[in-house]
């Protein structure tokens, strides 16, 4: 079925922002992606709407959200630093979702997700700007999680070995 999606007026972007960070907030995150994509709709390069859907998007990793899909709007977001600290949001989102599947092999695809957001927030962290240690904060929380997991390690070298002799 299908439907021509009603647009909203430039002043309501305001305001439906601020509903899509409380849906965030409220763990719906589908409902903020919606009202993301509608901000969108009427202004195609807002940053803040580019950087909820972000979050939106990865809020929904495990639930039929791919990491293609946040790639695809981290594309669209301006400033190094903001490419840097939300491309390791989106790793570090991914290595969560392969601990929820505890599939085979899924501790060292996590591992190597963790390792890859510590260095997108090392990268963030030396184009922060004054006072902001979200980056710093991001990657102690990464650290944490390695530290006490130990099932969080690198793959075995003789696995990659082999796989490469063949």
């Amino acid at each position: 079925m299908q439907f021509n999606l009603k647009p909203i007026s430039h002043e309501g972007i305001g305001e439906a922002l601020e509903k899509a960070e409380r849906y965030r907030l409220l763990n719906e995150p589908a409902q903020a992606e919606s009202i993301c994509q509608d901000v969108l709709a009427v202004d195609h390069g807002n940053q803040k709407a580019l950087i909820m859907l972000l979050l939106a998007l990865t809020d929904q990793f495990g639930h039929g959200v791919t990491a293609s899909r946040a790639r695809d709007v981290l594309r669209r977001i301006t400033g190094e630093y903001e490419q840097a600290y939300y491309g390791g949001i989106i790793s570090e989102r991914i290595a969560h979702s392969q601990l929820r599947q505890a599939s085979p092999n899924s501790a060292f695809t996590a591992y190597d997700a963790f390792r890859k957001a510590m260095e997108l927030y090392e990268r963030a962290e030396e184009l922060r700007p004054a006072g902001n240690d979200d980056a710093i904060l991001r990657w102690n929380t990464c650290a944490r999680m390695l530290m006490r997991n130990q099932n969080l390690r690198p793959r075995p070298e003789e696995a990659v070995e082999a796989i490469q002799g063949e």
